[in-house]
């Protein structure tokens, strides 16, 4: 399976611990390609239809739902865990997530 930056991708999270996000649900793949292509593992952002505006959050509008990037439970995957490549995120949304992990993480 070839993984790019920014495609939405369906995971299957669990199990997980505590408050993190579960479930198999679409994410977005936020590691960069030189990353995705050489290494075991990918990083992702899940993304879910209940949430609220809050600033660790990018809105996104995929296969005719509304839902939300989670930037704030961004995780380390092994690949294993992909079911398959759903689509992508275009390029509005692709600035915002840049935006918001930049402000997240980034001094």
């Amino acid at each position: 399976m070839d993984l790019k930056q920014y495609q939405i991708v369906l995971v299957n999270l669990d199990p997980t611990i505590g408050s993190e996000i579960k479930k198999t649900r679409p994410c977005v793949i936020v590691s960069p390609n030189e990353m995705n292509k050489y290494l075991r593992t990918i990083i992702i952002a899940p993304v879910t239809t209940t949430s609220r505006n809050y600033p660790t959050r990018v809105k996104v509008r995929h296969d005719n739902k509304n839902g939300w990037i989670v930037i704030d439970q961004i995780r380390t995957i092994d690949k294993k865990r992909i079911i398959g490549i759903l689509g992508k995120l275009n390029n509005k949304e692709v600035k915002e997530v840049k935006n918001i992990i930049k402000e997240t993480f980034v001094d």
